[in-house]
């Protein structure tokens, strides 16, 4: 154990910050929770163009407008070296920590089976080998940490721990490792969002990795009992990097829910603002409702938000004026079955009208066919029994996904007066990201990207809870090593 009492230690551990560089980035979900956590984020890798613009607006706000357009270049690990990268960052800065989640899709089940009809193994995917490209970052740059974000299928990939496999491989280059499945909505989102994490320190530190404890109590649905299962059915013995997720301690608050995180933001009523709803504009703003804002809502809000007349910007929805009158109908936790059976009804209803108005219209012709299908939904209610779902205001809300970005039909606003799905603030808002956080003036790109985010008060959980290990004395020590060892790692 490495142990100084130099000036110098207690100047670094005080004062100076810790560096982070955030792989496969996204628009900085991550990041953001670490930068609020008091970490400082030197740069983020991100392909996708969208993405990289938004997490460069955010991250580095505060920077001049030439700095965020060099900052937010899309770039593509496959291609560029760790070295390469090393080479932009400014000669007096190494790399302390190292974040991210490589590209989940491969891992999810939902891509899985999609693979598997294609008669190919998950790991064959190229996304699902992306975390080789991560583990060639730790090798090159040797941070203190590492802290990996993944869905929990990655514990279960054709049968085979893909987890298991990297946290071996992080201790083949010198990193105590653990990996865990943490639920958001213990650490204070108003979403049950069910994730894997990994946490490595290297071994210099001589720590044991261990995760933050729950701040919320919350009672997961039994859907979420089966993900885990599924998603940990291989742990067994010799899978000696998994540890059990930390359990509750008894007295804590309940987890936020769904309309103490929304309803406060601005009433928007699709029959009246009309294809308005769906105007991404950002001079297209709206204001706080004049109600008192729940706790959650005051922190989303901040200092600038504290007045009602604050502008709230991506407040946008999509314009769905079929679906208007089935959503007012649903109920909360309303799934699509019940919304298709609704449908019906109101095209009989609509029939009947018609009939009494002296319009028959004979089943199968075409008029018939136009009034059905302005009626009703195409999809099959047995094949799709998932796909729409309204919010249920007392509890946190089902997990946000990347297919947000096609549709939002998973996400339908709980308030009848409002019937909708959610817009992109009030997705960011479940994902507890702030509302001055600026994302692209697209609605699809918008949603994919919080669909894709890490949510930013679990980020900030982990970043606060890995702090005292990173600021202890040993750990000074080392990075003062490291810096004066600047571009001799190989």
């Amino acid at each position: 154990m490495i142990v100084s009492t130099s000036n110098f230690v207690k100047d670094i551990r005080v004062d100076r910050q810790i560096n982070v560089v955030d792989l496969f980035s996204g628009c900085g979900g991550m990041s953001w929770g670490f930068k609020e956590a008091h970490y400082r984020v030197l740069a983020g890798i991100e392909s996708n163009d969208h993405a990289a613009t938004a997490y460069a607006r955010n991250i580095f706000r505060e920077c001049d407008e030439h700095t965020i357009s060099k900052v937010g270049q899309s770039r593509d690990i496959n291609t560029l070296s760790a070295k390469d990268f090393r080479d932009e960052l400014p000669a007096s800065d190494q790399v302390d920590v190292i974040i991210g989640g490589p590209p989940c899709q491969a891992f999810a089940r939902i891509g899985r089976a999609k693979l598997m009809s294609l008669k190919r193994h998950p790991l064959t995917d190229e996304r699902a080998r992306l975390y080789t490209r991560y583990l060639n970052y730790v090798k090159h740059f040797r941070p203190l940490a590492v802290v990996m974000e993944n869905v929990p299928d990655i514990m279960n990939v054709g049968g085979q721990n893909v987890a298991e496999l990297i946290a071996s491989d992080l201790y083949d280059l010198g990193y105590q490792c653990h990996y865990t499945v943490l639920n958001s909505a213990h650490y204070g989102v108003p979403q049950a969002r069910h994730r894997f994490f990994l946490i490595a320190f290297h071994q210099d530190l001589n720590v044991e990795p261990s995760f933050p404890s729950p701040t919320h109590e919350y009672r997961l649905p039994d859907g979420y009992h089966r993900m885990h299962k599924v998603a940990t059915s291989l742990i067994q013995g010799e899978q000696k990097y998994y540890l059990l997720p930390p359990a509750p301690i008894g007295g804590l608050p309940g987890a936020v829910t769904v309309e103490q995180a929304l309803h406060d933001l601005p009433f928007l009523d699709p029959r009246q603002q009309g294809r308005a709803i769906s105007r991404p504009e950002y001079n297209n703003v709206r204001h706080y409702q004049d109600v008192e804002p729940s706790q959650y809502a005051r922190e989303m809000r901040g200092e600038a938000g504290s007045r009602n007349d604050h502008p709230v910007y991506n407040h946008v929805t999509r314009y769905l004026p079929r679906d208007f009158r089935i959503f007012e109908q649903m109920q909360p936790g309303d799934q699509y079955p019940r919304a298709h059976q609704l449908a019906i009804q109101l095209f009989e209803k609509e029939l009947k009208a018609r009939k009494y108005a002296g319009e028959e219209l004979v089943e199968g012709s075409q008029e018939y066919r136009q009034l059905w299908a302005a009626y009703v939904p195409p999809y099959k209610p047995d094949k799709f029994p998932n796909k729409w779902w309204k919010l249920k205001p007392g509890e946190p809300s089902r997990t946000l996904t990347a297919h947000m970005g096609k549709d939002t039909y998973s996400h339908i606003h709980y308030d009848p007066q409002q019937p909708r799905t959610i817009t992109v603030r009030e997705a960011a808002r479940l994902q507890s990201f702030p509302d001055d956080f600026w994302f692209p003036d697209s609605i699809n790109a918008a949603f994919q990207q919080i669909g894709n985010a890490v949510p930013p008060l679990l980020a900030r959980a982990l970043a606060e809870h890995i702090m005292p290990v990173l600021q202890s004395e040993q750990a000074a020590v080392l990075r003062q090593e490291r810096r004066h060892r600047r571009g001799s790692i190989s």
